[in-house]
């Protein structure tokens, strides 16, 4: 046995990543935002409420505020409009009489915002923490050095990339630059077909599920076509064979919060409410998505629960801000909605948007001062809109 009061301490060196979570470094280009400046109003004062009126009523035209389907009901209910990421982005650009757009989601969806909309307007997050660890899980290094594995390997010219919307501004502009296109939940389909009609392989970023459950269960592709990409190891733990072999190329990064579902949650919703429906997001494991009714985008499970017969009852594997909303809206005609896993779970980097903050942010603005603006440099911005760009003109 080995004696450990003889054992010399070992020489561990913290990765950067390690001291980025621990607060001890900072990386300009994470999602993981800083302080916010000045004083936020308390959380416990009972006119929150009145003072977001207040101020939005006095900034008018100027603001134009989107809160995305997973905030907190205290934060929606100010919002101009709802919807997914992509969506909101694209309302934004569409508004640019708007002065201040104050995006309610987190760090990506404000960048998206910020490329999409003119020089001329300003995006602000509430919350510069307001990040989202699964874009963190692929820098620009980190996707830099794979594609050196890739060329080293002699695939790189047969690869194309397709970026998840859920990505920062720095890998949509890798894409870009290397000829390949932005997709979002509802239309992963489209364009993986797309990026196979350029090229042989796929690389697809950051969400290996997404990746995955698009390629097997709506392309017909195989789990043998199927590699995963791990940053964390020397040649992202595949060898040259195994990148040749492979069709989808998967990133190893996946959603905290939709990657908590498992086989055991959907079978116990079933022993507990026969006839329920399990609809999930394709952000589940692969197995999750199997097990299930249905499969689709928050906006896709939106449309089927308004198209859902009374009295129906349905299981919803997504975040529980929304699972929520929906219950209380459909409760009234008689649909059951309850969250699939019984564990409750909010996606703890969206939830730092809340009244405070968002308080805060249009008081400021009212006041003219603009605080918490994100802004993407030129050249990456211009790469990263030339992938979204190839995102709109798919058929």
């Amino acid at each position: 046995m080995r004696d450990v009061t003889t054992a010399q301490p070992l020489d561990v060196q913290p990765t950067p990543l390690a001291l980025l979570l621990l607060g001890r470094e900072a990386d300009p280009r994470s999602e993981r935002g800083v302080e916010c400046p000045g004083d936020l109003p308390s959380p416990s004062d009972p006119d929150l409420v009145e003072r977001a009126r207040v101020a939005k009523e006095k900034l008018g035209d100027k603001v134009f505020v989107l809160g995305h389907h997973y905030q907190r009901d205290e934060v929606i209910q100010f919002a101009d409009v709802t919807g997914d990421s992509f969506k909101l982005a694209r309302d934004a650009a569409a508004r640019p009489e708007a002065e201040y757009i104050v995006f309610c989601g987190v760090h990506f969806m404000a960048e998206s915002a910020d490329i999409l909309t003119t020089d001329a307007q300003a995006v602000v997050l509430p919350d510069l923490a307001a990040g989202c660890s699964m874009a963190d899980m692929a820098t620009a290094e980190q996707v830099a050095e794979c594609w050196d594995v890739l060329t080293e390997a002699g695939v790189a010219d047969q690869v194309v990339p397709v970026s998840y919307m859920n990505s920062s501004a720095d890998i949509k502009a890798f894409t870009g630059r290397h000829g390949g296109t932005i997709c979002t939940s509802s239309n992963a389909k489209r364009a993986l077909e797309w990026a196979f009609e350029q090229g042989e392989k796929i690389l697809f970023l950051p969400d290996q599920h997404l990746g995955r459950n698009t390629a097997v269960r709506d392309m017909g592709l195989s789990l043998d076509d199927c590699v995963l990409y791990n940053p964390h190891k020397p040649n992202g733990g595949l060898t040259a064979e195994q990148l040749r072999d492979a069709k989808m190329i998967l990133w190893r990064g996946h959603c905290s919060v939709h990657g908590r579902f498992s086989v055991e949650s959907v079978e116990d919703v079933r022993a507990r409410m026969p006839g329920v429906n399990v609809l999930v997001h394709p952000e589940c494991k692969h197995e999750v998505v199997a097990a299930a009714d249905y499969v689709g985008s928050t906006e896709y499970i939106i449309k089927a629960l308004e198209a859902a017969p009374a009295g129906s009852k349905w299981a919803i594997g997504t975040e529980l801000n929304l699972v929520r909303r929906l219950a209380n809206r459909f409760a009234a005609e008689d649909k059951e909605i309850v969250f699939l896993d019984k564990t409750v779970c909010f996606c703890s980097t969206m939830n730092r948007i809340d009244l405070p903050h968002l308080v805060w942010t249009l008081e400021s603005l009212a006041e003219g001062k603009l605080v918490n603006r994100i802004e993407v440099d030129p050249e990456t911005e211009k790469y990263a809109k030339l992938a979204l760009e190839r995102m709109l003109a798919l058929p």
